[in-house]
């Protein structure tokens, strides 16, 4: 497997909602990634094998200093190879790169190993409301 990284790469609106639905499990939708992303988004990495894309994480932010991580998800096929982390790594450097002091992430317990070890994020406080029905959190 030769994963090639692209920040802020070009994408298929198609192919990340493919991607996004099979990596968190709802329904694939006609959601266009391309505007949401070039409205709210610093920016983003798109990781592609042999042309497919096989992950995705996207860094929204307040235009200052905090920058969040987003829908982090990597392929099947591609997870256990070190993607994720380094999709997340170089949205760090270039979150830096912007002039970005503090990179939050929020995620489910079930993927603290990966957020906390494999990516150097460290544990903080912190509140959420949840504001629609659909909310899981």
């Amino acid at each position: 497997m030769a994963i090639a990284y692209e920040w802020r790469g070009a994408f298929d609106n198609a192919e990340l909602e493919a991607l996004h639905a099979a990596g968190f499990g709802h329904a694939v939708t006609a959601d266009d990634w391309s505007a949401r992303l070039h409205r709210h988004s610093l920016g983003w990495v798109c990781a592609r094998d042999a042309g497919e894309l096989v992950g995705f994480v996207n860094v929204a932010w307040d235009g200052g200093a905090h920058a969040f991580v987003l829908d982090t998800v990597v392929a099947d096929l591609a997870r256990r190879h070190g993607v994720g982390a380094r999709l997340v790594g170089l949205v760090a450097e270039h979150a830096r790169l912007a002039g970005v002091a503090w990179l939050h992430v929020d995620f489910e317990d079930h993927l603290r190993r990966f957020y906390l070890d494999a990516c150097g994020f460290r544990p903080t406080e912190a509140g959420l409301i949840a504001l629609s029905e659909h909310s899981t959190a």
